[in-house]
């Protein structure tokens, strides 16, 4: 065990998640976290380096290159990272985990590519005392579910990573009931934490004005199945000649079909296809450039994209599925439609008309997260007052999870 140490230091969490060589909205949300909870606890951070052979990666032509302009805070140390393929980095990472000594290891949850380097942080974690949290993004990665063998290997091998867990975080009651559902997780403690604001993104920036007469909206994001693209651009077919598309994302899961339809759209000459991902330095300029954004989502437990729009104060068109309802529902920006629905989503657009033109005042907040940690770190026997002799006290389980 740890020896002993002050009772006036603050807790210390390590934070483990997404790295920027596989850049996705996972990276951006680790650096983000940590640097909010730096400001009650003492953070550190392991980040998921190689997540696979990157032949297998769906943005495999951009792995590795400087995308991002977001910095771990002065003070945060970072272990840059764990490969797939683990040695040494893995054992590398159990050092610099026994070396920070944390009272918590908090692990981000997003894809099965991590879980054999998840749960050996976890037996690790464990050994020396440490309490573990799982945050949940989503309960199985979608392109991962459409692989029987995927999914199955998720299911039999994430029950010893939950035998070790003390709490976790979802982003929802949606995502809560939905990870109840799957596994059964007893009495372990489960607190909501609602996304915090994306709003790095925009910092400083600035309208751009358009046309006089015209609405230009947007569709930022990877192009997947479930995101519902194909409805958007089968809808903008039905808007009139007023109406200009920007589609910024990048194919994943071969899903060439909203590609397609773009292709052979009535309106393709009103239409802007960047079918790429693009840097930070671009994506300001694609917000400030839009007077709504439209997401018409089949189902999502949390959405990047929404939370960039609703930093930027803009109109957002979203489908109420999944956990979105609670994201964007005190945002006075929002207007909801229903999945699949082409026409529907052809309305909401053109009901939107009367939010444009204002800036919405975000309501997420890095605040809120931080709290609903501190609530579960309490429960878990976390706190400023009961961290004395660090890691000592072990955490009471759900006998289903032991």
């Amino acid at each position: 065990m740890p020896a002993s140490r002050p009772a006036d230091r603050r807790p210390r969490i390590v934070v483990v998640g997404s790295g920027w060589r596989f850049l996705s909205g996972i990276s951006y949300y680790t650096c983000r976290l940590s640097n909010a909870l730096r400001e009650r606890y003492d953070v550190g951070a392991i980040l998921m380096r190689q997540l696979l052979p990157a032949r297998l990666y769906p943005g495999r032509d951009r792995v590795g290159r400087a995308l991002s302009d977001l910095r771990y805070a002065d003070g945060i140390p970072v272990f840059d990272g764990v490969d797939w393929w683990a040695v040494p980095s893995l054992p590398r990472a159990v050092a610099f985990l026994r070396a920070q000594r944390p009272d918590v290891l908090v692990l981000q949850w997003w894809t099965g590519a991590v879980l054999h380097s998840y749960l050996v942080l976890a037996v690790a974690a464990r050994r020396l005392g440490i309490r573990v949290v799982v945050e949940f993004h989503e309960v199985q990665d979608t392109g991962e579910l459409r692989h029987r063998w995927a999914a199955r290997y998720v299911r039999a091998a994430i029950r010893p990573l939950l035998a070790r867990t003390c709490g976790v975080v979802v982003h929802s009651a949606f995502d809560r009931d939905a990870l109840a559902a799957a596994y059964d997780l007893g009495a372990v403690p489960c607190e909501i934490a609602l996304h915090g604001p994306f709003d790095h993104h925009a910092a400083g920036a600035a309208r751009t004005p358009g046309p006089e007469g015209v609405c230009r909206l947007l569709y930022f994001g990877t192009i997947r199945p479930y995101k519902g693209l194909e409805d958007l651009i089968e809808a903008f077919g039905t808007l009139g000649p007023q109406y200009r598309l920007t589609v910024v994302g990048e194919t994943w899961e071969g899903w060439t079909r909203p590609a397609e339809l773009i292709a052979r759209s009535p309106a393709r000459d009103r239409i802007t296809f960047v079918n790429r991902y693009v840097p930070d330095a671009e994506v300001n300029g694609y917000f400030a450039a839009a007077d709504a954004v439209v997401l018409p989502y089949r189902r999502s437990s949390a959405s990047g994209p929404l939370h960039i729009a609703m930093s930027h104060g803009l109109p957002v068109v979203v489908t109420s599925v999944g956990g979105l309802v609670e994201a964007a529902g005190s945002y006075s920006g929002t207007v909801f439609v229903r999945p699949a629905d082409p026409g529907g989503l052809a309305a909401g657009i053109k009901g939107a008309a009367g939010l444009i033109g204002r800036r919405h005042p975000d309501p997420s907040s890095w605040d809120r997260t931080v709290e609903a940690y501190q609530r579960l770190l309490a429960r878990i026997g976390i706190s400023q007052e009961n961290v004395t002799s660090s890691n000592h006290t072990e955490p009471r389980l759900s006998p289903d999870l032991r």
